[in-house]
C-alpha cells in the first residue's frame, strides 16, 4: 500500500542522514497518515489522509 494522503498527494521526502563525522546515509521521511472514516460520494469509506489536511478541514468525517 502506497504511503500517500489520498486528499493531497503528499507522499514520502528522501533525504540525507548527516552524523556528527559528517558521513552521509540515506533516509526516507514519511507523512503523518491517519486511516479515518469519511463521507465519499454520498457513502461512508475509509481513507488514508495527512493530518495536514485533517487540521486544515479539507476532510469531512463520517460520525
Amino acid at each position: 500500500m502506497a504511503k500517500r494522503c489520498e486528499i493531497c498527494g503528499k507522499g514520502p521526502l528522501v533525504g540525507m542522514k548527516i552524523s556528527h563525522s559528517h558521513r552521509r546515509t540515506k533516509m526516507r521521511q514519511l507523512p503523518n497518515l491517519q486511516r479515518i472514516k469519511t463521507i465519499v460520494k454520498g457513502a461512508p469509506a475509509r481513507v488514508r489522509a495527512c493530518t495536514d489536511c485533517l487540521k486544515a478541514g479539507k476532510v469531512a468525517r463520517a460520525a
